[in-house]
């Protein structure tokens, strides 16, 4: 095991904070974290420490396994209207948003349950602050989210924890007063533009608990390219520190092919594993670092680790991001709120449909004008 420092270092006082974190083959994490209480409620269970069956993952994306009908499930071609429901449709329907209701609906009681506390926000992109859309390279948000996140960033600590290179992500967004983390939270990077929602200067933060695997990633990423150059539709997106195979535009008579082929590169790089998104397939280290602990980190480098008057909001439609729902609910602080039109499995506490609908939401929280800082009782 060896010990990786992330420095913050404040270039008027000359001070330098350093955030010690071990790494070992099998797990990262911070050193001052401790295992938290299983989840209170919601879907599944146990601590915050993923545990991953390599074998598992590819058997699920096996020609017999069920991954299809999942992939059909968590992004329909079609959503249907509510006038098109059948009976057990509707009852399921309600049922889901008894459990999971509207974010909008429920906005005052979600402001109530934050009083006292400090707001932190964490964001995913695509599907959340942006349509999804046929070509990633086009998933912009528009103008008048962009206006909104900045207001956000203004009123609470904003971050936004992507799949997407971190580069990339910043270059749709263009706000530098914002924490990103790409890669699912394998690249993290503090506001280059001051913040008044900082524990120390974090313009300087940098941390990459995956930078080992870079040869690697580029690797197979030149694999993949020259694999599935022959399958129509097919893109392979290098996010540096993890690929993404988008087939959101392959015939759906074609996913299994596409799905063996990119397992038969994969296997033979046993540090990797596959995962699955949104019509799309993941590649990643196999490092215990997700959004989760993304999350969690960037508590830490805000200085709310060890503070009860913390209350984190993270927003997210993707299978990625139940990793930090997840932590949510394990820490009994701050909500989850999913964005999606359909009823799925999911850690989060609220809904909303669409991202029109996240828009709405960051506006009401803008407009809705918080008190002074509280100060913050933190345990010692």
């Amino acid at each position: 095991m060896t010990n990786q420092n992330v420095v913050i270092s404040n270039s008027e006082s000359g001070i330098n904070m350093s955030i010690t974190v071990a790494v070992s083959n099998s797990s990262i994490f911070a050193t001052t974290a401790q295992k938290p209480p299983p989840a209170p409620g919601g879907c599944g269970g146990g601590g915050g420490y993923i545990s991953i069956s390599r074998t598992k993952i590819l058997k699920d994306l096996d020609v017999n396994g069920g991954w299809i009908e999942s992939m059909r499930a968590s992004s329909p071609t079609h959503v249907k209207s509510l006038s098109s429901l059948s009976a057990a449709d509707d009852h399921h329907h309600n049922s889901w948003t008894l459990h999971h209701p509207s974010a909008l609906d429920m906005f005052d009681q979600i402001i109530e349950a934050s009083k006292g506390k400090q707001i932190v926000m964490f964001l995913d992109y695509d599907g959340t602050l942006s349509p999804i859309v046929e070509d990633p390279d086009k998933a912009f948000m528009s103008e008048a989210m962009r206006k909104t996140v900045k207001k956000l960033a203004s009123c609470f600590p904003t971050a936004i924890v992507s799949g997407r290179c971190r580069d990339k992500v910043y270059g749709f967004i263009q706000l530098s007063e914002l924490y990103y983390a790409g890669s699912h939270g394998m690249d993290i990077k503090g506001p280059t533009k001051s913040s008044k929602f900082k524990k120390a200067d974090n313009k300087s933060l940098l941390f990459q608990p995956a930078s080992e695997f870079l040869p690697m990633i580029d690797e197979v990423y030149q694999k993949l390219v020259e694999k599935i150059k022959s399958t129509p539709g097919a893109k392979v997106e290098n996010n540096k520190f993890c690929i993404s195979v988008h087939f959101r535009c392959v015939d759906e008579k074609q996913w299994n092919n596409l799905a063996q082929e990119v397992k038969s590169v994969v296997k033979d790089y046993p540090k990797l594993r596959l995962t699955q998104g949104r019509k799309v397939l993941e590649i990643r280290p196999t490092i215990k670092w997700d959004k989760g602990k993304a999350l969690e980190f960037l508590l830490e480098a805000l200085g709310y680790a060890n503070c009860s008057d913390v209350f984190p909001i993270y927003i997210g439609d993707d299978r990625t991001d139940e990793d930090a729902f997840k932590v949510l609910r394990e820490r009994d602080q701050g909500f989850g709120i999913l964005v999606s039109k359909v009823p799925k499995d999911t850690h989060a506490s609220y809904s909303v449909r669409e991202p029109s609908e996240v828009m709405q939401f960051l506006q009401r929280l803008v407009q809705w004008k918080r008190p002074p800082l509280l100060r913050r009782h933190c345990r010692v």
